[in-house]
């Protein structure tokens, strides 16, 4: 117990936001310390790591045979466990100025529709990267609280979380999730429709970065002033390069369906709450959190299509870690909070 205390004394506890796009870390004491793309490069043949984050991201397309860039996480959960236990151990290295010996407490946020075996492998993670204790929250628990939505007053808060890999739904009245769902329809979905928009379009092939530039650039969910974005990729149908011009209604159109899908989420949601929250939703309106809440109109869209107010949220691409980072300062929430399921 002593040991651990002075341990604690000396490491600066960490929140994380262990996203499919974008890993966040926030240090408490610090604030946030550190945003990076969720992307690692190794060597085929040696798996050692070549580079992380941002500078990882840069290669992918773009690499020899003998280096690949990797995305490990994929749907908000856990595809390659080596490669997320390096990921996390770099980061945690990163921001603590590549000192070894400090082992912080960390909580992370997950999604809330992820398995017991899937909270295992984040959690081993992390405590083989170096955390002395892990905890697990529920993203939508998260980024309601960082949003700083009334969760422990007895009405209803209802957040959507549209992130890379999984959408959130959640609403939570007395600091309890009274009902949540989470679909891996994302960021991911919506640049992999634009892919193949351009490509049965314009038999054009274009690769995930370039679509998800679109995407940010241009995207939108109602129609508004018109944009253009230039496009260029590999004509299918001799193999040389091509541009091409596209525009923000196009766009939209190769967005539609996974938009539709979120509507249809949120809709399924109404219909499951009691009749009460559903007039505190009414009333408090449905806060939208995550990197897909900054595409242009998407919360006019949704606002438009299940009748509720909407509106989103301030920097929704950190609310999960600032919500995070509030359980480190505050040990009652956390042990509330928590998720259960033989993790500490």
């Amino acid at each position: 117990m002593i040991f651990d205390s002075l341990i604690g004394l000396f490491s600066n506890d960490l929140a994380i936001d262990l996203g499919t796009a974008n890993t966040v870390v926030f240090v408490r004491g610090k604030g946030i310390v550190l945003r990076e793309p969720s992307v690692v490069a190794i060597h085929n043949e040696t798996k050692e790591i070549l580079a992380v984050g941002s500078e990882a991201k840069q290669m992918l397309g773009r690499t020899p045979g003998n280096i690949v860039a990797i995305r490990p996480m994929r749907d908000g959960v856990i595809a390659n466990f080596e490669i997320t236990e390096a990921m996390i151990k770099h980061f945690i290295r990163r921001v603590h100025n590549r000192k070894t010996l400090v082992r912080p407490r960390v909580v992370i946020a997950v999604p809330s529709g992820i398995t017991q075996v899937e909270k295992r492998a984040v959690r081993d993670s992390a405590i083989s990267a170096g955390a002395r204790e892990v905890y697990l929250m529920e993203e939508p628990m998260a980024a309601a609280i960082g949003v700083g939505l009334p969760i422990s007053n007895p009405i209803g808060n209802m957040i959507v979380d549209v992130g890379g890999g999984t959408t959130e739904v959640a609403v939570i009245s007395l600091s309890g999730i009274v009902y949540s769902k989470s679909v891996r329809v994302a960021g991911d979905e919506m640049d992999e429709a634009i892919i193949n928009y351009v490509r049965l379009k314009y038999s054009l092939l274009i690769g995930q970065p370039t679509a998800e530039t679109v995407k940010i650039n241009i995207g939108s969910g109602l129609p508004g002033k018109e944009k253009f974005e230039v496009v260029r990729g590999r004509d299918l149908e001799n193999g040389l390069p091509k541009s091409i011009k596209i525009s923000s209604g196009e766009i939209r159109e190769a967005l539609s369906s996974v938009l539709n899908n979120i509507i249809e989420l949120i809709d399924e949601t109404v219909e499951e709450i009691p009749p009460e929250l559903i007039g505190d939703v009414l009333e408090q309106g449905i806060t939208l959190a995550g990197g897909g809440a900054l595409i242009s109109g998407i919360d006019k869209a949704i606002a438009e299509a299940v009748k509720m107010p909407v509106w989103i949220a301030e920097d929704p691409l950190t609310c999960v870690v600032r919500g995070a980072a509030k359980l480190l300062e505050d040990a009652k929430l956390l042990d509330k909070l928590k998720v259960t399921g033989g993790l500490k």
